[in-house]
């Protein structure tokens, strides 16, 4: 019998609607498990130019000559895997720089060995600086062109502080420099009171990748141990969600350790103590004096970022020697700074676009 109350129906055609579109992403749910097996990041092609213990230097292959004649030497942090400035062909950090017409190298540090927990902050800023030899000498360049990325920007202004004739520019995506502000939790939980890094890496050796991924996760617990998981749910059957999904999946659970006497040389020395912006920092023999730092420097940071507040970054300008130095920020985190729709249409056409200006054009070949 009819109840006569319209909405009663209403509801009840809603609910089945509802019903058949779940059961339609439950049947989906062996090609998400496909398009998690068949799932590629990284894929632009690159060269193995140079090789010492766990670290490679790469060099992405353009298709083209390129139009500047100074290259850039990309440097990620020592946690996770650097492809994720390269995860997928639209949402490629390197791909913006290719097209702009710049020639690219890249360190992947790798994963450090049991063994490696000696190796020390100093070890991997000399790296580092051996790598910018290494392209400097390739194509006789004066200097050349540094993106740090998070740690890797940290790696990037000490090499620049200690060898400010061989970078010609720093970029410096969302790095964690003046560790004074206590405007994200990994200030608040690094601080001496709550953890004690040298009973940690005397007991552990190197930092273990889980550990490091559960602290991470458990900055945003709700969003990275439920919302994540319920957004897949009610998109197995999306197929470019499923794509995205576990490219950034495939990146996140990537994890590696970060070598013991480096990480409580982080923890202590910049965290802990903020000696990099103090003047007080020193590598082996060598003083760190960010007034050394003369070449431009462009500053991108993310206004919804956890990990890196924009302070951290922004906060390097009183204590460097140039000048030249531009901001752009944008309303996105730490991940959605290299990888997001939003970032990719506004910020890194201007980065670009910044490092082109401050580059040298070279002659056009003729054949």
């Amino acid at each position: 019998m009819d109840s006569g109350n319209p909405s009663s129906t209403g509801g009840e055609t809603g609910a089945l609607a509802d019903g058949v579109r779940a059961w339609q992403r439950l049947l989906c749910a062996s090609k998400a498990v496909a398009a998690a097996q068949d799932t590629r990041v990284g894929t632009t092609p690159c060269d193995v130019i140079h090789e010492s213990g766990t670290h490679r230097l790469l060099r992405y292959r353009r298709e083209t000559p390129a139009i500047w004649a100074e290259p850039i030497l990309f440097c990620y942090a020592l946690i996770n895997r650097p492809y994720i400035l390269d995860l997928q062909p639209d949402k490629s950090v390197v791909q913006q720089y290719l097209a702009r017409g710049f020639d690219i190298y890249i360190i992947d540090w790798g994963a450090p060995t049991p063994d490696d927990h000696v190796l020390t902050l100093e070890h991997y800023v000399g790296f580092l600086k051996e790598a910018i030899d290494r392209i400097a000498r390739r194509g006789d360049h004066e200097g050349i062109h540094l993106l740090g990325y998070c740690m890797g920007g940290t790696l990037s202004v000490l090499c620049a502080a200690l060898h400010p004739g061989l970078v010609k520019s720093l970029t410096l995506l969302a790095s964690p420099l003046d560790f004074g502000p206590k405007d994200s939790l990994l200030n608040v939980w690094t601080e001496r009171a709550n953890f004690d890094v040298d009973a940690f890496v005397d007991a552990q050796g190197n930092c273990p990748g889980w550990f490091l991924q559960a602290c991470f996760q458990n900055m945003k617990p709700v969003q990275n141990l439920l919302q994540k998981n319920l957004s897949l749910a009610e998109n197995l059957d999306d197929a470019q969600f499923l794509v995205n999904y576990f490219a950034m999946e495939l990146w996140v659970n990537d994890n590696i350790p970060v070598a013991g006497e480096t990480f409580r040389t982080f923890v202590k020395e910049l965290y802990q103590e903020n000696r990099m912006v103090r003047g007080q920092l020193r590598l082996g023999d060598q003083q760190v004096d960010l007034r050394r730092i003369t070449c431009p420097m462009l500053l991108l940071t993310a206004k919804n970022d956890h990990l890196v507040a924009p302070s951290s970054t922004e906060g390097v300008r009183p204590h460097v020697g140039t000048r030249d130095i531009e901001s752009i920020g944008i309303d996105a985190g730490h991940v959605g700074l290299v990888v997001g729709g939003k970032a990719h249409r506004n910020v890194w056409p201007r980065a670009t676009a910044w490092l082109s200006e401050r580059s040298t054009r070279l002659p056009v070949r003729t054949s």
